[in-house]
């Protein structure tokens, strides 16, 4: 996470700031509790949450899924923007970090909207689809481990119905990936850059990456009509 976007000077982001809907006090606080922990940077950025939960609010968003909880900054500012009957999924594997966000959640008055399951996420992903969650969610974050970022979107496209909208987290990875690839570089990062470039050529989805954050791409899963668009669109 960063506070601002890559490449963003901070005169600009200051003036973003003063133009853009205000940080809410609880987030701000829970934003700052989160900095003090040894790996404080791994929330959303402040615009991110922003961005999410507008699009959340755009898109009518009743069910949301979100991989990767850590304190609870993107759970917490999708509960506080989408309906007091929507609900959210919650998937991670530390109890010390959510035990943070579950603070947070009560005292925003949010925590009936969310269930938060605590096991590694490909399981509860493959539990949702066992269940019949296919096609059930409107909006899904992918915010964990970057290595198996290919393996939760294959899940997430699933369980997302039509005209839903996936986010992905963290794709630029600081710059790494559009450096020239190398043997040294890690297979997270290797992963990830053939990730962000088969997302083009995927003609179930519509994806467009933006340089807000660390990189946050959305991604449109796609109806038939949609579908035979892009495929006209990249021939």
């Amino acid at each position: 996470m960063s506070h601002t976007s890559l490449g963003v000077s901070a005169p600009l982001q200051h003036y973003l700031n003063s133009i853009n809907p205000s940080e809410p006090a609880l987030l701000c606080r829970l934003r700052e509790e989160t900095a003090r922990l040894r790996q404080g940077k791994m929330h959303i950025a402040p615009a991110q949450a922003q961005l999410l939960a507008w699009l959340a609010q755009l898109l009518a968003v009743k069910n949301y899924l979100e991989i990767g909880v850590f304190t609870g900054y993107s759970s917490t500012a999708l509960a506080l923007a989408l309906p007091g009957d929507a609900r959210i999924t919650a998937c991670d594997i530390s109890v010390t970090y959510t035990d943070i966000a579950r603070r947070y959640w009560t005292e925003a008055q949010v925590a009936h909207k969310i269930e938060l399951s605590l096991q590694p996420a490909i399981i509860t992903l493959d539990e949702l689809i066992a269940q019949g969650k296919c096609n059930h969610y409107d909006l899904a974050l992918i915010d964990a481990d970057k290595a198996a970022t290919p393996h939760y979107f294959e899940r997430c496209l699933k369980l997302i119905r039509p005209n839903g909208v996936i986010a992905i987290d963290n794709v630029l990875s600081n710059g790494r990936v559009f450096q020239a690839a190398c043997e040294t570089q890690s297979q997270s990062i290797q992963i990830l850059r053939r990730f962000n470039q088969s997302l083009k050529e995927d003609t179930r989805v519509s994806a467009v990456t933006l340089p807000i954050g660390d990189g946050l791409t959305l991604v449109q899963k796609c109806t038939d009509t949609v579908l035979c668009l892009h495929s006209i669109a990249n021939s």
